[in-house]
């Protein structure tokens, strides 16, 4: 089939990619059989579809999507993260989005969040990412990992890339700016990005010192593979982005936006972190949301509200002195945008009926109950949103360290939970499939995590690629594009 000069090369170039990386499966949200040879499925894209300008091409990369509400608990430094993060399957880009890492009372909402926690997150999840080929991890100080009261600020300096440089405000191409003026900033600054993007804590005088000699030595090794690209903290809310370290130089406009939707509206024990960046050529953004509580009949209105109010009123600061600018200053102008957190929305029957339907495996009249596929079928929200098929048991509440729902023993009906799916990732955009859709096991928390896998075309100026950069880690295993044996043998 002749579709013109340009796209034969363009096809021809997503060929060789995925010959390369030896990519052994596809997946999408519903989880179809694995196709024996992926490349078909972009060879075959139709001739009609919009011819890319000259020296831009497609390129797919791997991004691991992770949302955790850690219950008010501090991590400890035994705390092994490397089963969360699936550090197996190394991806290209992490987002981990918490919820309540530090107890919602009124001191952290109405007076100042405490940022420990934050910090001790960053350095566990610093230790598992950046392991050494035997498996140890170059960021282990001697003794305790937590041995002084972490700075955020400091540990997110820490754990930038090896030359603590910052990320660029932009990454423009000067060739490509006189050519596409419509579609590219043209004549950007290059300001570096304010370090209140990368960390909410503001200075220190040196008083309160996390002692991170060690771990600063390992960041400043040639050999680390992952670096920082942003770490947000609103009173319970924790987003961080991670990169591998050949990824950083592509990353850049990267803008963070804070709404709080907690008590009157206007505090921050609910809301959202919002991160936005440009990646190559393509824009994305992260929405890490914690969203009205509550399991009473027109609870899920509420959140319905908080989506749209978030939506309505999350404003990104423009970077580009230009009108030119092509990254947009809402969630939904982005190429991709992935909404993950604690959404609260609950099972739409009593808690007897629910237990019941539990005990009884029956999964799909649960889901059928599941307040936010009601509301998302009935478009009250999230209109034109994709979250994957849901194989795994519900994930909150739990019992502290342990696998029993909190309402099996807890019998007074103020303080039991009817179970439910209130971690959630969903995405919009195109160019992106979901490999996995998964929980954790770990009994940290009285929520399980929920860990999302997906695949992202990313638009790619040629004469960005460096000869010899390495190629990112797209060997992906067949066991991902399907739910676990364990999970299928809960179903049945």
């Amino acid at each position: 089939m002749t579709v013109g000069n340009q796209g034969v090369k363009r096809k021809s170039f997503i060929h060789k990619i995925f010959t390369m990386k030896e990519r052994e499966g596809s997946g999408s949200s519903d989880f179809p059989e694995p196709q024996s040879n992926p490349a078909v499925d972009i060879q075959s894209l139709s001739s009609t579809e919009p011819q890319m300008p000259a020296g831009q091409y497609v390129q797919s990369f791997r991004v691991f999507v992770a949302t955790w509400n850690v219950g008010g608990k501090s991590p400890h430094d035994g705390l092994n993260l490397d089963d969360f993060l699936q550090v197996n399957n190394e991806s290209d880009i992490y987002v981990l989005g918490f919820q309540e890492i530090v107890p919602l009372n009124a001191g952290n909402v109405l007076v100042l969040e405490d940022n420990e926690p934050a910090a001790k997150w960053l350095t566990l999840i610093n230790q598992s990412l950046n392991k050494s080929l035997d498996g140890s991890s170059r960021s282990k100080a001697s003794g305790s990992l937590f041995s002084s009261k972490p700075s955020l600020k400091k540990v997110s300096k820490t754990f930038r890339t090896e030359s603590k440089r910052r990320l660029k405000s932009c990454n423009c191409i000067f060739e490509l700016e006189r050519k596409h003026s419509k579609d590219f900033c043209f004549r950007c600054q290059q300001p570096n990005i304010n370090e209140d993007d990368l960390s909410s804590e503001p200075d220190e005088d040196g008083s309160n010192v996390f002692d991170i000699s060690e771990i600063s030595m390992a960041s400043t090794s040639n050999h680390l593979k992952y670096s920082l690209i942003a770490s947000k903290q609103m009173v319970g809310i924790f987003v961080t982005i991670w990169a591998r370290k050949e990824h950083i130089q592509y990353v850049s406009h990267l803008r963070i936006s804070c709404i709080s939707r907690g008590i009157m509206g206007c505090l921050g024990n609910k809301g959202c972190i919002s991160v936005s960046f440009l990646f190559h050529q393509t824009s994305f953004c992260f929405v890490c949301s914690h969203l009205a509580s509550g399991e009473k009949e027109g609870d899920e209105l509420r959140r319905n509200l908080d989506v749209l109010e978030i939506l309505k009123s999350t404003q990104f600061p423009k970077i580009c002195k230009t009108t030119h600018s092509r990254m947009p200053d809402k969630i939904l102008g982005h190429d991709m945008v992935i909404w993950l957190g604690d959404l609260n929305y609950r099972i739409a029957l009593s808690y007897s009926e629910t237990r019941k339907l539990l005990e009884n495996n029956d999964w799909d009249a649960l889901l059928n109950k599941d307040q936010l596929k009601i509301e998302r079928e009935a478009e009250r929200v999230f209109k034109g949103w994709k979250e994957g098929k849901i194989y795994f048991a519900p994930t909150y509440k739990y019992f502290y360290n342990s696998d029993t729902y909190f309402g099996e023993i807890k019998t007074s009906k103020k303080k039991r939970r009817t179970p439910a799916w209130c971690d959630r990732i969903l995405w919009h955009g195109s160019g992106i499939k979901q490999l996995s859709y998964i929980r954790g096991e770990s009994r940290f928390s009285d929520h399980r995590p929920v860990c999302g896998t997906f695949v992202v075309d990313v638009v790619v100026n040629q004469n960005e690629l460096k000869k010899g950069s390495p190629s990112s880690n797209m060997k992906i295993e067949i066991e991902e594009l399907l739910p676990t044996a364990r999970y299928l043998k809960d179903m049945y």
